[in-house]
C-alpha cells in the first residue's frame, strides 16, 4: 500500500493505526531524506532514515572482535548527500576526556567506544558502548536524521550498552564509569 502524506501532516502515523490489515506499507513524504519504509508494529525499530556505509559496517565487525586490551574509539558521523553514516576518525589508547576534545561542539555524532572497565570487585571487561551525542543548539535536521539512524546501528553494531549526552562536557570517565556500573 502507498500513503502518500501532505507536507504538513501533524500526526501522520495516526492515519495508519486504524487499518488493521496492513501488514507493510510504504510512507512517503515531500522530503527525500524522510522516505523509509515502516512495519505496522515496532514503528522505531524498522525507521531507517541513514543506513550504514559498507566499509563502516567491516570495521565495526573488526572492532568487535579486536583482542586489544586498550580503550578504542570510532567516530561515526552522517553523510547527508548520500545519507549514510561513514567513519569519521578512529583513535586508539585514548581516554574518554580526550576523545571529549574530539568531538565537535555543535553537530551530533556516533561514538562506538570500547573501554576497559574495573568492577568494584576486580575484574576486568572491556564493554563496546555506543555514545549518541547530540549537543543542544543543533541543526534540528541533522538531529532527526541522527536519531533516525540510531537503532539501525545499534542492530548492525550489535551494541547492548547505549548512552545519549546533550553536552559534550558529560563525556567523563566518572560518567562513563556509572553508566557502565548499571550492566555489572
Amino acid at each position: 500500500m502507498l500513503l502518500i502524506i501532505p507536507p504538513r501532516a501533524t500526526r501522520p502515523f495516526d492515519m495508519l493505526k486504524s487499518d488493521q490489515s496492513l501488514k507493510k506499507i510504504r510512507l512517503i513524504t515531500h522530503h527525500p531524506m524522510e522516505q523509509t519504509e515502516v512495519m505496522k508494529n515496532g514503528w522505531s525499530d524498522s525507521l531507517v532514515v541513514c543506513d550504514l556505509h559498507p566499509k563502516l559496517q567491516e570495521r565495526l565487525k573488526k572492532f568487535r572482535f579486536c583482542k586489544d586490551t586498550t580503550n578504542a574509539a570510532i567516530i561515526i558521523k552522517v553523510n547527508k548527500e548520500n545519507q549514510e553514516m561513514v567513519v569519521e576518525e578512529e583513535h586508539e589508547d585514548i581516554s574518554p576526556d580526550s576523545l571529549r576534545d574530539e568531538l565537535p561542539e555543535r553537530q551530533p555524532r556516533f561514538i562506538v567506544y570500547r573501554y576497559k572497565y574495573v568492577h568494584y570487585d576486580k575484574r576486568v571487561s572491556y564493554p563496546m558502548c555506543l555514545i549518541f551525542s547530540s549537543p543542544q543548539g543543533c541543526n534540528p535536521l541533522l538531529q532527526m536524521m541522527y536519531a533516525g539512524s540510531k537503532n539501525r546501528l545499534v542492530q548492525i553494531g550489535e551494541l547492548t550498552k547505549v548512552f545519549e549526552i546533550r553536552n559534550i562536557d558529560e563525556l567523563t570517565e566518572d560518567w562513563l564509569c556509572e553508566k557502565l556500573a548499571f550492566f555489572r
